[in-house]
């Protein structure tokens, strides 16, 4: 959720990765079939239609994702004849939400037009205005017959450069879909392919904001990831600071997908694994179920246990966690398949047999209700704990949050390959 883009945090992170950034340029500079400089290069549009500018600013739908246009001073961008966009805009009724929601609920949607246009000129700055354009704006015009409409889906890179003193080439990227219906992302695209002189609009249900965080900031500061968090570390000892895994979390070259269980998944599935390890090294069943319960309630007394290692190693909870990490980019819920279908993950790359993890999705209206995922050893499927609200995100979204390397998605159970 776009609550404050603080590029000067974000310039910081980048600073620190910038590394990664030459080494996983395919992330940054490459979409599925265009490069750095096609994007660079002037393209022809069609010699017909208005400019995006003049599309969105005469239709009385826009005007308060125009005044966003205008307070973010990009009415040159999307004016240039010269060379073609795709731009996805929110209609009035989804930037009223958007604000709703940005005021703390001090505007309600049904307040005058005025009052949500004062909003924008007044409490949004003017390079938030003009992050929130650029990352919904891609450098070259994309209709839905070009997107993905299978898995997995592709990243095209956005006009949005969080850190241009690094690099004048850095883009954030997003994910066009026609799997399941036309998607931006996790938002529905409800009036696509309406062409302009310079581009293409699509028209989204709701605004999509720019990642500002990795996934590692969220699993490091998310109190119900605590567990998670403590499995990471343990499986990196041994490492160089700060280890594999977390090294991968806090990636800006990473394109991951993450599912995440809770704490009380992580309890749940490991205390039969407790009780049973007990058992083979003699204890009597009730003692098993006393001991495990009581170690349980402490991550540190599961993970960091010298009695556990022959059954919670580092290298077993390093594969456990390969597991809940999807090996084919960013994810979103309504990019799977409404059937069970087995999806590989990071633990292919080391057993290129393993089936991986059986998802499952299904849809309400329009967005996704219920999502499943079953591990091979896995006795039942556990849930995808997904959002009541798709604008629900980071810190505080469960399903479906975006990030600077990736998409997490909580779960309610550990995922066993083995």
């Amino acid at each position: 959720m776009f609550i404050n883009i603080n590029l000067q945090t974000m310039t910081n992170y980048l600073k620190i990765l910038f590394s990664a950034i030459l080494i996983s340029s395919s992330f940054l500079f490459t979409s599925c079939n265009k490069d750095v400089q096609q994007l660079e290069l002037p393209t022809k549009p069609i010699q017909y239609g208005s400019l995006l500018n003049d599309m969105i600013k005469s239709n009385p739908d826009y005007s308060l994702y125009y005044s966003l246009i205008v307070k973010g001073g990009q009415l040159s961008l999307i004016s240039d004849s010269a060379r073609s966009y795709t731009m996805f805009v929110p209609n009035n009724q989804a930037m009223k939400r958007f604000i709703n929601i940005q005021s703390g609920g001090l505007i309600p949607i049904g307040s005058p037009e005025v009052l949500f246009s004062t909003f924008i000129s007044s409490a949004i700055t003017k390079d938030q205005a003009a992050a929130l354009v650029q990352y919904n704006t891609m450098p070259q015009s994309i209709y839905t017959k070009d997107f993905s409409s299978g898995f997995p889906n592709f990243f095209y890179p956005t006009a949005f450069n969080p850190a241009p003193s690094i690099s004048e080439l850095l883009r954030l990227v997003t994910y066009p879909s026609s799997m399941n219906g036309f998607w931006l992302n996790n938002i529905r695209i409800t009036n696509a392919d309406n062409h302009a002189y310079n581009g293409v609009i699509h028209q989204t249900e709701l605004l999509e904001t720019p990642p500002q965080r990795f996934l590692w900031d969220r699993i490091n500061t998310d109190t119900n990831l605590v567990y998670l968090k403590k499995a990471i570390i343990r499986a990196d000892s041994g490492t160089a600071a700060p280890g594999f895994i977390q090294g991968v979390l806090q990636n800006i070259g990473a394109n991951l997908t993450l599912f995440a269980p809770t704490n009380q998944a992580f309890k749940k599935s490991i205390a039969p694994l407790l009780v049973q390890n007990l058992l083979n090294h003699g204890d009597s069943l009730s003692h098993a179920i006393q001991v495990a319960a009581i170690w349980v309630e402490n991550p540190d007394s599961i993970f960091n246990n010298p009695a556990l290692y022959d059954v919670l190693n580092t290298q077993s909870i390093g594969a456990i966690l390969a597991y809940h990490v999807l090996d084919t980019g960013a994810t979103f819920t309504n990019n799977f398949y409404t059937t069970n279908t087995y999806y590989h993950t990071f633990l292919n790359r080391y057993f290129p047999t393993h089936p991986g993890l059986q998802i499952k999705v299904n849809f309400g209206n329009p967005y996704v209700t219920s999502a499943t995922i079953k591990g091979l050893a896995n006795s039942s499927a556990v849930d995808v704990i997904i959002n009541t609200n798709p604008l629900q995100a980071d810190p505080n979204g469960t399903s479906d949050q975006l990030y600077l390397n990736g998409v997490m998605h909580k779960i309610n159970g550990v995922l066993f390959p083995l």
